[in-house]
This record gives structure tokens, sequence and C-alpha cells, in this order.
């Protein structure tokens, strides 16, 4: 290390000598060796979101088996929210420092360190060392189940289990182009709701999904619905045809039937190609109003019929958000949401801030209850940035 800088090269080749489920101790050997650093954690927020998991580092004086830690309202949540480094007092005299751990906008979670002296230099570090840790976390938890034993703070069931793998590793993106983010708030007997998202070189693809019934059938139904989908994807095809590789799995390898949205986005133009199978109509917020976007929408997958799936266009403007629901976030005690006066008073939110309000809210209204899942993913287009020209 040279003038106290984090040389990232030499962090990421302790941590790839390391173990898999070391990685706080590398950062925390790191910290301690430059800083003096005590006390070094990562917390990371549970399956439902609502409590955070410390992971302590060996010899921090931090009790590794500390119960969770109740994220609402708490100097945590402040910091995830903010995304914002926080410094305060503590109890020995030192600072207590508490750092957001981020990767293209998702929250990984958060290094919690003391320092006996905290300039602006060296937090200017400690955030250094926090983005190096997301990356390390990023690449070891492929080989470690230890991030996800520790999410689970309640019994997880089978259907839970399969429900949440088939969801992407990372619930919020950004990119020069959009930011977006997704949220699913499961309902007591596993509804069979998923979302999912990749980005290529050229187009950004998005699918909304609802699997018809509820447990494991229904998650069954949705794993062969989200291979299909991906397998199709992954060959190439447009949403169209994304569609019906979806259709016709549904047809040849289930008596289920599931509902759906599938999007790919043109990177270049904002000219948004999509499928609607039996789907809500999506939510647009533009020139701050909001409104549901007039879409034709097709019988759901896994439906005979002689009508084939239309391929519709919609264009994106710089400054547009668009909101894609499931069912969950409309039916029942959530009805009693106004989510387009919400997704109003939201829109100066991070979508990752507005996807927790939405989903918090209709929630609430199901008095924590769901009868069925609750997704919502929220997509802000910023529309084509143009790199600097080089001299």
């Amino acid at each position: 290390m040279r003038g106290g800088d984090v040389e990232l090269g030499a962090l990421l080749s302790a941590a790839e000598a390391a173990p898999p489920g070391e990685s706080v101790e590398v950062v925390a050997h790191d910290l301690q060796k430059r800083f003096g650093a005590e006390r070094v954690s990562f917390l990371f927020a549970d399956l439902v979101g609502q409590r955070l998991v410390r992971l302590a580092a060996t010899g921090s004086d931090v009790a590794a088996s500390d119960e969770p830690i109740d994220l609402q309202g708490s100097v945590y949540d402040r910091v995830l929210r903010s995304q914002r480094q926080h410094v305060e007092p503590d109890s020995q005299d030192g600072r207590r420092v508490i750092t957001p751990v981020t990767n293209r906008g998702d929250c990984i979670g958060l290094l919690e360190v003391t320092l006996q002296s905290a300039d602006d230099t060296v937090l200017r570090q400690v955030r250094d060392a926090a983005h190096a840790l997301a990356y390390i976390i990023v690449t070891d938890r492929r080989f470690t189940d230890l991030y996800h034993l520790g999410r689970r703070t309640t019994e997880t069931s089978l259907a839970a289990e399969i429900q949440h793998q088939l969801l992407p590793s990372a619930s919020c993106c950004e990119a020069a182009q959009f930011t977006l983010a997704a949220g699913l708030v499961p309902a007591d007997d596993i509804g069979g709701d998923t979302y999912d998202y990749t980005l290529d070189r050229d187009t950004l693809h998005l699918s909304v999904t609802d699997a018809m019934g509820h447990d494991t059938n229904s998650a069954l139904l949705a794993t062969l619905l989200v291979g299909a989908l991906r397998r199709a994807r992954r060959s190439g095809c447009d949403a169209l045809l994304q569609a019906n590789h979806a259709h016709q799995a549904l047809l040849s390898h289930s008596r289920g039937l599931a509902t759906g949205q599938l999007l790919c986005v043109d990177l270049e133009t904002g000219l948004c190609e999509l499928v609607n199978a039996g789907h809500p109509r999506p939510l647009r917020l533009r020139d701050g109003t909001v409104e549901e976007v007039e879409l034709a929408v097709n019988l759901p997958f896994g439906v005979v019929a002689p009508t084939p799936y239309r391929l519709q266009e919609l264009q994106l403007r710089p400054g547009d958000r668009l909101i894609l629901l499931t069912d969950g976030m409309q039916e029942r005690g959530a009805a009693s949401v106004d989510l387009a006066a919400l997704a109003h008073e939201t829109r100066a939110l991070h979508p990752r801030e507005a996807v927790r309000s939405l989903t918090a809210a209709v929630l609430d209204a199901c008095h924590g209850n769901l009868r069925d899942d609750a997704t919502v993913l929220i997509l802000d287009w910023h529309g084509r940035r143009r790199r600097p020209a080089e001299h």
C-alpha cells in the first residue's frame, strides 16, 4: 500500500488467496494494517429485507452470533437509503464509521468499522475499501453459502427457496442509459411471481411473470417458465419469440398457466418492444403525470388460443419512469393502495427506494399477510449518454 491508498490489485490478490468465506477478513486486515481499525464487520439484509445480519471479522470484538438487527428506523437504514457514509463518536473515544457496500446500484450491505482517527482522507479510503469489498463479495458468494445462510433469519420453505433462486442475484442495476430496481414480497403461501433482467451490448431485457397457483406447484411452474424465457433470450430471441417459447414450454410440460410481461429496450434509441400475456398493464411516469400504458393484452402463457402473441412498441423518453407490476400489487387488500398517487409521491426517489415504498405500502395495507405475491420493477430511462470526446 502506498500513501495509505487502497491498491486494488493487492487487495484482490489477497482476497483470491483467502477462502471464499473470508472476504470480510481480507478487508478488515487491510484496514487494521493501514489505520488501526477495530471492530470491523459487514452487515447485510435478510431475505425479507427487514433485519440486518452481522458478519464480524475475527478478533474484531464484535460477537458473530449477535441477534439480527431491526432495520426500520435504524442508522443502518438511513445509510442504505441515502448511500452516504455515516460517522459518529464511539463509546470508547473513537469514531464509528458505517459505509455502504454497493455494486452498480445494488446494495450488498454495509461496512462498519471503529477508527481512532478519521479525517477526510481516511474516510475516503474506507469508502474505497467498501467498494472493493462489494466486488470481492460478488465474486466470492458464487463459491460459498455463507451469505445465503446468513440471510435466512426465519425458516425458509421449499417453495420460497425455489422462488428466490429464480431471481437475479442483484435486485438493482445502474447503467449510463437507465437505472432499474425490483422487489418481491412473497405471500404466506408462495404465489409464483418472478422478475428477471439482463443487459447485453445493445439491449436491456426485462420480464415480470406470475405463475398461477400457490406453494411448491407455483414455484415449479415458475421454474419452467423462467427457464424457457432465459433459454430463448440467450439464443438471441426477441420478446415475441421468447413469449412463443415460454408458451410452448407450458403447453408441452405443464397443465398450468402464467401471465407475463416481456420487454426488450434498445439502448441506443429507447424503443421498447414488448409482449403482454394476460398481465397487468404498466404505469408510466412522464413529465410529472402517472398513467397506465395502453397495451393490447394477449392471453396468458399456457392457454390454448388461436390468436398469436402481439409484439408492441413503446417509445421511452429521457426522464420516463416505467413501473411493472404483478396483480398482487393491486388485488384484495392491496387494492386500497393508490399506486398511481404513490408513484407520483416517490418520483424523486431512486428506483431502489421507490420499490421499497410501494411494496411496504402494499404489505401494510394487507396487515403483513399477503394472499398473493406482490412484485414491482421500476425502470428509469435516462437516454443515451454520450461519452466525452477523447483528445
